[in-house]
């Protein structure tokens, strides 16, 4: 008994969404005013979404490049030359 009223809503929601789809939309670039200002706005919200995970990805990998080159230094180190007065350097 249970199942069959928890069918009869979920009918009626797929009735209404049906008989009410164009308020349903979710924006007006889905809708198809693509000149309006909210879908600007919303185009420069993704715009700012995308430049601020860009700089943290690029963060990110200078961190990695900065671990490879420490690394490497680590791996090969700069021996300076010393130029005392008891050795020979011919």
């Amino acid at each position: 008994m249970m199942r069959l009223k928890s069918l009869g809503w979920r009918m009626l929601a797929v009735a209404l969404a049906i008989l009410c789809e164009p308020a349903l939309s979710a924006c007006t670039s889905c809708f198809g005013q693509s000149d309006s200002n909210m879908a600007k706005g919303m185009n420069m919200g993704i715009f700012a979404l995308l430049l601020v995970i860009g700089s943290v990805l690029c963060g990110v990998v200078c961190f990695f490049v900065y671990l490879a080159k420490r690394s490497a230094a680590l791996e090969h180190p700069q021996v300076p030359h010393s130029f005392s007065p008891n050795q020979n350097n011919a």
